[in-house]
């Protein structure tokens, strides 16, 4: 087996693949790429034993077809350092022995048989489709990936809950202290349906997706999903169980409202969160009728801060504290302008919006208080 490929596209293949694999596998065979030639046509794989992202492109002067597993360092760490040239990969068919060839030198090693790489399980005959815009499921997925949970006992948690229905599509992540629910109208579906999306495949999808324009397809069923874009088709399997119920933890009257300008409040909070206690990263928010102050200190270390922030507030006179990680990691997840805040009391969830919706958007962050001593 013989073909010729370019340095540069080979490696850019190879690198958005290798995300996949995993430091330590329990298949040592998921260290490799899987390489299949077939015609002109060079197909790229790489897999863990939940994901798996496959990519293809053309390669020339070909001979020969076939398929074999190469040791993914072997391959990516000499292409890393190379300059753009034509690549000519030499496979002994009997012993998986590869020569690449290059201007000034050549590399050699073995490979192991192309056989024995799993295989993705094929998704039911009755398995749904959904067909979405690469920048609908890019937003779904960025402005939500952060709040996911890491939590061994509530596995359900630790990734992305699509919930798909006639009229939308609505992502929802949460960990319990913070939830994030994002509904776009763009996106309908036949028929109702469902599915946790884990944050590894998540996160390869948000590194692939800003270079996509054409539709992206996803094909599900129970337990598995093919998602199919110009240029990767990536399989996942779903995470078990049944995602709580996220509009339940939503406080539905909330009559003290400020709307503040959101870089304001963000940089005010990272500037005064500096001197918050550690372990607690505390601070408090005294809301009155025309400002916002931010106050956050230390005792252990005899240090404090505080700032005003000038805002619109309808509401009585409140001390709500938050955890001010939490709080920024929401307003940076923000791209509105203005942002408006919701409360009902100091022991209550807080609820923050962006007072200008992107289109077809409607997104809603929750964030749980913090008990202040005071």
């Amino acid at each position: 087996m013989r073909f010729v490929v370019s340095s540069t596209a080979l490696y850019s293949h190879l690198q958005a693949i290798s995300k996949v694999i995993n430091s330590k596998n329990t298949l040592p065979i998921l260290d490799c790429f899987l390489l299949d030639l077939d015609g002109t046509t060079l197909t790229l794989t790489a897999a863990d034993s939940e994901t798996r992202l496959v990519t293809s492109l053309e390669v020339n002067d070909v001979e020969g077809f076939g398929r074999l597993a190469v040791n993914a360092r072997n391959l990516l760490d000499p292409l890393k350092e190379l300059p753009d040239q034509p690549l000519t990969f030499q496979i002994n068919d009997d012993n998986l022995e590869v020569f690449i060839y290059f201007h000034n030198g050549k590399y050699n090693f073995v490979g192991q048989k192309g056989d024995d790489y799993p295989q993705p399980k094929a998704l039911n005959p009755e398995a749904i489709a959904l067909k979405i815009d690469p920048q609908v499921l890019l937003s779904g997925i960025s402005r939500t990936l952060f709040a996911t949970a890491d939590d061994e006992l509530r596995p359900v948690m630790n990734g992305i809950y699509f919930d798909i229905s006639p009229d939308d599509i609505t992502f929802v992540a949460s960990d319990g202290h913070k939830l994030v629910r994002l509904k776009n109208s763009s996106v309908k579906s036949a028929q109702r349906s469902s599915f946790i999306l884990p944050k590894k495949p998540a996160n390869l999808l948000k590194g692939i997706l800003p270079k996509e324009t054409g539709t992206v397809e996803i094909k599900f069923d129970e337990n598995n999903a093919y998602i199919t874009l110009g240029s990767y088709v990536m399989t996942s399997r779903f995470i078990e169980g049944r995602y709580p119920n996220y509009s339940s933890v939503i406080p539905t009257n909330n009559p003290n409202k400020a709307i503040l300008d959101r870089l304001s409040i963000l940089n005010a909070l990272k500037r005064v969160s500096v001197f918050s206690n550690l372990a607690s990263s505390l601070v408090k928010l005294e809301l009155n009728t025309d400002s916002v102050k931010v106050f956050a200190q230390d005792l252990d270390f005899s240090t404090a801060a505080e700032e005003s922030v000038s805002c619109q507030y309808d509401g009585v006179s409140m001390n709500i504290g938050f955890k001010s990680s939490f709080l920024i990691d929401i307003l940076n997840n923000i791209s509105s302008e203005n942002i408006s805040v919701e409360l009902s009391d100091p022991s209550r969830a807080g609820l923050i919006f962006p007072v200008e919706n992107e289109e077809n958007e409607d997104i809603l962050m929750l964030l749980m208080p913090m008990m202040l001593n005071d």
